[in-house]
């Protein structure tokens, strides 16, 4: 099971990291091949160093690698960790449809057949009505 691969705090460093638009698309964008950080930089809407940040919490996740190629700094997204989160998530889904089906099981699928008793919708406080007010519209 793909949960038992990472600690806790790395499965919430790993969605920390993809909570935010600009780090998915830096992952998106790296994916394909590397990108040296100077043109991931020139895409976005902020500083340099805003987006060097970006890449630091990418690659504290482990979603991504940055290796120094003579003077510039390639950022490669790491497939693998990808295929982690996607199985992290195969995962989450599989205990969800699990639950689900368990309610549906439960839950009568057509309220006609069910007993009424069962159904019966509660009495509300906001149901009662106070007899010693009068309805303006009776007056």
């Amino acid at each position: 099971m793909v949960v038992r691969q990472w600690s806790e705090s790395q499965v919430d460093r790993v969605f920390r990291a993809l909570a935010d638009a600009t780090r998915r698309d830096i992952v998106r964008r790296t994916m394909a091949g590397g990108a040296n950080v100077t043109e991931l930089a020139a895409d976005y809407a902020m500083s340099f160093a805003a987006v060097q940040k970006h890449i630091a919490v990418l690659e504290g996740a482990g979603l991504v690698t940055k290796q120094r190629r003579g003077r510039e700094r390639v950022v490669r997204g790491d497939v693998e960790a990808l295929r982690r989160v996607h199985g992290l998530l195969d995962d989450l889904d599989l205990v969800w449809q699990g639950r689900i089906d368990r309610l549906d099981a439960l839950l009568p699928t057509d309220p006609s057949t069910s007993d009424p008793t069962t159904l019966a919708p509660t009495a509300s406080p906001l149901d009662a009505t106070d007899p010693t007010t009068t309805d303006p519209t009776t007056t």
